[in-house]
């Protein structure tokens, strides 16, 4: 698969994300938030929690569940863009968490959204 096709389906992705969580209640804050090592795909409020948001589209399941390809190592990446969005932004004193959006394209799509996916240590 190319990188362009590779790209549509995580856009796609992104975009379903964005629409479930807002129809849940979030506010969207910030999309694709880049750092030189690491990315965080969404990053939203709901009520007085950040959430910090890793969404995997997949659009067969020839390489398993897409929940499960947020690796120790992403992980290690995403606290690290998290923790730098924090800082640049002058948050503080604010509870956060990290979710995984995971999205099966085939027919019909499905979206698990897993709250506190994961944690941290400190």
């Amino acid at each position: 698969m190319s990188m362009s096709a590779r790209q549509n389906i995580g856009r796609t992705g992104e975009e379903m994300a964005a629409d479930h969580l807002r129809r849940h209640g979030y506010v969207i804050k910030a999309r694709n938030y880049r750092l030189r090592n690491g990315e965080i795909d969404i990053i939203a409020q709901k009520d007085a929690v950040l959430v910090f948001i890793e969404v995997k589209t997949a659009r067969s399941s020839a390489f398993g569940a897409p929940a499960t390809w947020v690796d120790e190592r992403k992980q290690r990446r995403i606290g690290r863009a998290a923790a730098r969005y924090l800082a640049d932004n002058e948050i503080e004193d604010v509870d956060c968490r990290f979710d995984v959006i995971a999205i099966d394209l085939t027919a019909p799509p499905h979206i698990e959204h897993i709250e506190d996916a994961f944690w941290l240590e400190e």
